[in-house]
């Protein structure tokens, strides 16, 4: 059982009229250039859970539950880990205390090569609901979704792009982009060789979150925020972008847009685009449901339903003329969600017809989702 002083200090946080327990929280290692925030990496992260230990965290810290993100030095992280070693000394499991007795380890650490500075971040947030307050925020629910708890568009997300910066990403790490020719100079000058994998907002999603039972061909075509369940494959050409994926077993040859959701056992064809709500305004959220198929080079603008096919070759947006099997016509965002449907362009005609299907395509191969 946790000692009774220390149970009784949580059982006073949480009684004051100020705080309330937050949604989520994780304690992470910030990068920062200057007053910059480069990215926030966390280890652990939380969501309804471990309350006694964020109430601590954030006394110690001096704030509030509602308060962002608080930068802890080590007289912090040492009161903290003082505090809470009577609730942690059940030999139980606390990944959260094992994380902190980590950094206070490497507090001392020597300074990146690039002159950034890392330092320990408590990181709070009240809502879900709520957008985003800053970077770290940001990246905390990022997190969430790659650590798959929670899934895509649970998560508010609105403003993001706003509140992240634009990062040289490299072997050494996030850089800053303003002097980075002259850094790149001058580390190259000690001896160094410094690799650039890319210039964005969004980082890899495995420099942070390694799932367990997924295979990704290609770690660049992953972002930071993409949520792929146990028994996802991404081939080489499989994109999944933040705040979409997958919920089971699928293979991933083509393109998960932002906010798109495939269901268990669908297969992405190569080439293969699922349209996201990114780009020119769309609010509409498309979602493939089970034992879909779409084919190499389609693509869709609506939901699918469970069992259907796109023939490949076709991209069947909102507005697509689609034929019933009646003679009639609708356009395809009528059809939107339904299942058992195969959409396939008449070679004679050029016209894009919709049939039931009949009977079942082969199915994934299961042998190639087992991925532990």
């Amino acid at each position: 059982m946790p000692d009774a002083d220390v149970s009784a200090r949580i059982a006073d946080i949480r009684a004051r009229p100020s705080w309330h327990d937050p949604a989520a929280f994780a304690i992470g290692l910030a990068t920062f250039a200057g007053t910059k925030v480069l990215d926030t990496w966390y280890p652990v992260v939380n969501l309804g859970e471990n309350e006694g230990f964020v109430a601590v965290a954030a006394d110690v810290a001096g704030v509030a539950s509602d308060a962002g993100t608080v930068r802890l030095d080590r007289v912090q992280l040492t009161r903290l880990q003082a505090a809470l070693a009577p609730l942690v000394a059940d030999g139980g499991d606390h990944p959260n205390a094992d994380l902190l007795s980590l950094m206070i380890a490497s507090f001392d650490a020597p300074r990146s090569p690039t002159g950034t500075i890392v330092a320990p971040v408590l990181t709070v947030i009240e809502s879900l609901d709520d957008p985003p307050v800053d970077t770290h925020d940001v990246y905390l629910r990022l997190h969430l979704l790659s650590h798959r708890r929670v899934q895509p568009n649970v998560a508010n997300l609105d403003g993001i792009f706003g509140l992240l910066n634009n990062v040289v990403w490299t072997n050494l790490g996030p850089c800053d982009p303003d002097g980075f020719e002259s850094l790149r100079l001058a580390i190259r000058a000690s001896g160094l060789q410094l690799h650039v994998d890319g210039l964005d907002k969004f980082p890899r999603m495995t420099d942070y979150v390694i799932p367990s039972g997924v295979r990704i061909a290609d770690a660049s075509r992953v972002r930071l925020g993409a949520h792929l369940a146990a028994g996802t494959t991404v081939m080489h050409e499989g994109f999944v972008n933040y705040n979409a994926g997958t919920l089971g077993n699928a293979m991933v040859e083509g393109r998960i847009s932002q906010g798109v959701i495939v269901d268990v056992d669908t297969d992405l064809g190569g080439g293969a685009s699922i349209m996201g709500t990114l780009s020119g305004g769309g609010k509409e959220v498309v979602r493939l449901g089970k034992n879909c198929l779409l084919g190499a080079n389609a693509g869709v603008g609506i939901s699918l339903g469970d069992g259907c096919i796109v023939e490949a070759g076709l991209y069947l947006t909102a507005g697509t003329i689609v034929g019933l099997p009646d003679g009639t016509e609708v356009k395809a965002r009528q059809l939107s969600g339904q299942d058992g449907l195969l959409f396939r362009r008449n070679s004679r005609s050029g016209a894009v017809e919709v049939l039931a299907v009949s009977g079942s395509w082969t199915g994934l191969n299961a042998a190639l989702h087992t991925n532990d």
